[in-house]
């Protein structure tokens, strides 16, 4: 039986190390890029782990086994964090939706609070694949809510999978309105999940418009997995000027800025 090698020990190790960073889940090229070795190497790296049960492998990228990955802040906890500014951010995204507009919502939590200021809207057209927002829009001003299908998560509430990317699919809308994990100016927008990465990356060409909702913790921080590109973004609703680099990596990419509470818009 083959023993592998200090240099591939060390390497396991220090793909598990950035795993648990990212809070359970990253790309192979992420991954790559971080070790600074190739995608075949990790992918090499990824098999071992995965024989001895402490990752598991999906499409594109890697898991922590289920015991090793660190708890994931429970939802109403990201509720609780920056709750006012994710108030102002929802209550300025509610001033751009008008009644019978058509919209997606994604399973964020300044979506949730977004969701929540658009209570008093009427006749909206409403795709989510999360059951918060489908809870707070469903049933009230003649509303019509569509709810992408898949087994529920049972820390967020949020449903992924071939079947919920299907269903989205289907829809063209004007809106989608969703959250991320991370703002910076080299990389743009980032999440830490790969589920809502490959959901996302098909909720997005179906709007007209892509509106990212972001507090200002997340200016300057860094998660694994890209949002296609931050040309997929339209506009950026927060509730802070964000620095400087930041507003420039939005300029060079068309994206309008907009800080709630302010009266801004660049």
């Amino acid at each position: 039986m083959q023993t592998a090698s200090p240099r591939e020990n060390h390497r396991e190790q220090e793909i598990l190390k950035e795993l648990r960073l990212a809070g359970g889940s990253c790309r192979v090229g992420y991954l790559a890029e971080r070790l600074g070795v190739s995608d075949e190497t990790v992918r090499r790296n990824i098999k071992a782990l995965q024989k001895k049960s402490q990752v598991r492998k999906v499409h594109g990228g890697v898991l922590l086994a289920e015991d090793l990955t660190l708890t994931e802040q429970p939802f109403q906890a990201r509720m609780d964090k920056n709750a006012e500014a994710k108030r102002l951010i929802a209550a300025r995204l509610a001033e751009t939706i008008r009644d019978g507009d058509s919209l997606f919502l994604d399973i964020g939590s300044t979506t949730a609070y977004a969701a929540r200021a658009l209570r008093n809207h009427r006749d909206l057209y409403v795709v989510t694949n999360s059951l918060t927002v489908a809870n707070a829009l469903a049933t009230r001003n003649g509303n019509r809510v569509f709810f992408a299908g898949g087994e529920l998560r049972s820390h967020d509430g949020g449903a992924f999978g071939q079947d919920a990317i299907s269903f989205i699919r289907r829809f063209n809308l004007q809106y989608a309105v969703f959250s991320a994990g991370a703002i910076n100016s080299e990389t743009g927008f980032m999440l830490h999940d790969i589920a809502e990465a490959d959901l996302l990356a098909k909720a997005l060409p179906r709007a007209q418009t892509r509106i990212l909702l972001a507090d200002s913790s997340k200016f300057g921080t860094r998660a694994p997995i890209a949002v296609n590109s931050a040309g997929a973004i339209d506009v950026l609703i927060t509730e802070t000027t964000p620095p400087e680099g930041i507003i420039r990596m939005l300029g060079d990419n068309e994206i309008s800025l907009i800080v709630a509470g302010q009266g801004k818009e660049q």
